[in-house]
């Protein structure tokens, strides 16, 4: 039995800090450049683990020497790696990752093995999301074999948590309907909600009506905006100096997952994870150790 199971990407993730961000053709000089663990998927399993669940991740990764990277380090988060497969010829997926002075970053990612997780990779894995209280989704795999892995979730009775990122223009009505919650950020939220110009609770209700179960935008420093059936709560946030934001949004929804998956109440969950997520910026790299203030 897992507490979380992760279905998504691994990528190792190259990472350079700046002094500032070159604009359209110019060249500016970086720091050395950091080779370290990353992907949606692969951060938010690490920080499951990390926070004490048991949690385990289905992914695909190459046969190369950035798996075996990926894959130690989900060992000593503690996640059960059984279900990660080896996509022999293929490349693990990266990341390139510009991380400004105000520990803001830009990031390129070349799917790499990560595309070939398939939907009769999730067929597979069925037992697994069986013995699973929480599954996780994200968009850095084919969409095909995520609406897989969400119907497989709902058939199994497994809560689904939806981070729709990379943000599509539009999710199909099967998939949002699944999400329970979906957790956007405003970015994410105001594309999807088909409202410019609105707010996080425009937004979140906005979701609602479309199909989503239950609702959380996340707010960076500002906390999160929470939107079930109970009616929405704004959830503060925790001042702090942030180092490198780079998986800071996966330590939040792993956070949330985490306290989903122990039956706590959607908005209980949240401040958790603000909590989890505050912390997660005031370390580099995308699986940080996790110290909540």
């Amino acid at each position: 039995m897992y507490d979380v199971l992760v279905i998504g990407s691994a990528n190792a993730d190259l990472t350079v800090r700046v002094a500032r961000r070159p604009g359209p053709g110019e060249t500016v000089h970086g720091t050395d450049l950091t080779e370290s663990p990353g992907g949606k998927g692969a951060n938010q399993a690490a920080a499951a683990a990390r926070l004490g669940a048991r949690t385990a991740l289905l992914a695909r990764v190459g046969d190369d020497a950035y798996a075996e990277l990926l894959l130690d380090a989900q060992r000593t988060a503690g996640t059960d790696v059984r279900h990660v497969l080896v996509e022999q010829g293929a490349r693990t997926g990266t990341a390139m990752i510009v991380v400004g002075p105000d520990g803001d970053n830009t990031i390129v990612v070349s799917p790499g093995a990560n595309a070939r997780l398939t939907p009769a990779d999730v067929t597979a894995a069925r037992e697994v999301i069986a013995a699973s209280a929480v599954v996780s989704l994200q968009l850095e795999v084919p969409p095909e074999t995520v609406r897989a892995a969400a119907g497989a979730a709902g058939e199994a009775g497994a809560r689904v948590v939806l981070n729709p990122s990379p943000v599509p223009d539009a999710l199909d009505a099967p998939l949002l309907a699944a999400a329970d919650p979906l957790v956007v950020n405003e970015h994410e939220a105001r594309q999807l909600s088909g409202v410019p110009d609105g707010d996080p609770p425009t937004w979140a209700r906005a979701l609602r009506e479309r199909g989503a179960r239950s609702v959380v935008v996340t707010l960076g420093g500002e906390g999160a905006l929470v939107l079930d059936a109970e009616g929405p709560v704004r959830v503060p946030g925790i001042a702090v100096e942030a180092v490198d934001t780079t998986g800071a949004g996966d330590a939040f929804t792993a956070a949330l997952c985490v306290r989903l998956a122990a039956g706590v109440p959607l908005a209980e969950a949240a401040r958790f994870a603000v909590r989890v997520g505050a912390a997660a910026v005031t370390r580099p790299g995308a699986q940080p150790e996790l110290t909540l203030p």
